[in-house]
């Protein structure tokens, strides 16, 4: 399978720190490919490297063919890659439809309003009934879904997602991974950080494992999960 994302060499400084050292990876299309390891290993400046939100950095980025090392990061938004930050960033004095109104005027893709929110509705049912709500007066569950669809809107070709069960209630957390293996059905592919190891290994394909900046171990995702002693050196806590 082709890859739809190759990232070769890839390294990112904050300041003088060298926080991410010749990370290497792809992700094909089709697949959720989980990013997962100890908290500091380099998964997020991984996520914010691929979109274009650090500074400094070196490397190859390779999107469809095309090297985005050198794109700002909207343009790598209009090119299809979505990304859905660790804190959502949605604007919380505005209403869900408000927001979503925001995220389809961003895009690319120039549809009508009409056909985005019925999008939304068969998707998400839960923002369905809060179109017209505040979204600070939402569960962080609903808020979380709330970013999520705002990025859905632009219809990204590459979704990725950074802590997406952070601070939500189980229920909820099950219920979105469940919306995460129907997208990843219907054609959406996904690249995943996830700290709960299990619910993020049982729902990928591939996994990549990052410590100290890079990336120490690559597997298929049942593999992985089988894994305990990897697990236990990369992953606990």
């Amino acid at each position: 399978m082709t890859a739809m994302l190759t990232v070769e060499g890839m390294n990112a400084w904050y300041g003088p720190s060298h926080i991410l050292q010749g990370v290497d990876l792809e992700v094909r299309r089709g697949e959720i490919v989980c990013l997962i390891g100890r908290n500091g290993a380099g998964k997020t400046t991984t996520l914010r490297t691929i979109m274009g939100l650090v500074d400094r950095s070196t490397g190859r980025v390779v999107f469809e063919g095309q090297d985005l090392m050198k794109r700002p990061a909207h343009i790598r938004n209009r090119l299809g890659l979505g990304y859905v930050p660790e804190e959502r960033r949605i604007v919380s004095g505005l209403t869900v439809r408000e927001n979503l109104r925001l995220g389809l005027l961003a895009s690319a893709v120039k549809r009508p309003e009409r056909v985005v929110i019925d999008e939304v509705a068969t998707i998400f049912p839960r923002l369905a009934e809060r179109l017209d709500q505040t979204a600070i007066t939402m569960s962080g569950g609903e808020q979380q879904m709330l970013a999520i669809a705002r990025a859905t809107v632009s219809q990204p070709k590459l979704l990725m997602l950074d802590e997406p069960s952070e601070g939500i209630m189980p229920v909820l957390v099950d219920e979105m991974f469940e919306l995460f293996g129907r997208m990843r059905d219907g054609g959406t592919t996904i690249l995943l950080v996830e700290q709960n190891v299990e619910l993020a290994l049982a729902l990928g394909d591939r996994a990549y494992v990052m410590d100290g900046g890079g990336i120490v171990h690559h597997a298929n995702s049942a593999a992985l999960l089988a894994d305990e002693a990897t697990k236990e050196r990369y992953c606990s806590v």
